[in-house]
């Protein structure tokens, strides 16, 4: 996959097509010592906060994931092209816990420029991000009356912030 950098002035994306539609990996640890894990993520978002760029993305507790972006400082935010779909099912319904699902997709992780995360190289779309903030989703704040059905089993999200450090991508995220 060729992807070049892309200043985040540049960096165009249409926010609910790649979290609601195309959906993401999220991938958190360090490459270096083969200690990450990564899965599926649907929900998010990309800004400004405290002047800097920012990509959000939640976590449930229960997701093997989620020990892996308390450990670790960093984590990615990888595309796919839609016919890595059935490749993204399967880390979103399978656990790091049980075995290898990285190898058992087919994917290759490789080393990230400014951060100890990684990213893949089958990703049309990498982005870096270092953790900056971080918050437990409260339901008693939440308004809109449907919310809460996202949570039967009460397992709500942590929700993370990550100062974007770099974006790499085909030419389908730069203006």
């Amino acid at each position: 996959m060729i992807r070049r950098e892309i200043p985040f002035g540049k960096f165009l994306v249409k926010p609910h097509d790649l979290w609601g539609r195309q959906s993401m990996l999220l991938t958190s640890g360090d490459f270096k010592k083969r200690d990450f894990n990564t899965m599926t993520v649907g929900w998010g978002s990309f800004g400004t906060m405290w002047q800097l760029p920012f990509a959000q993305a939640v976590v449930r507790p229960t997701r093997h994931t989620f020990e892996f972006m308390e450990r670790h400082n960093s984590f990615t935010l990888c595309a796919f092209p839609r016919e890595y779909r059935e490749k993204l099912t399967l880390l979103g319904t399978k656990s790091g816990r049980d075995g290898d699902k990285i190898a058992e997709a087919g994917l290759t992780p490789i080393p990230s420029k400014t951060i100890d995360a990684p990213g893949f190289e089958e990703a049309e779309l990498i982005i870096e991000c270092r953790k900056i903030y971080w918050d437990d989703m409260q339901p008693d704040r939440f308004l809109h009356p449907s919310t809460e059905s996202h949570y039967p089993a009460k397992d709500y999200h942590r929700i993370y912030f990550g100062e974007i450090r770099a974006v790499y991508g085909s030419d389908l995220y730069s203006a």
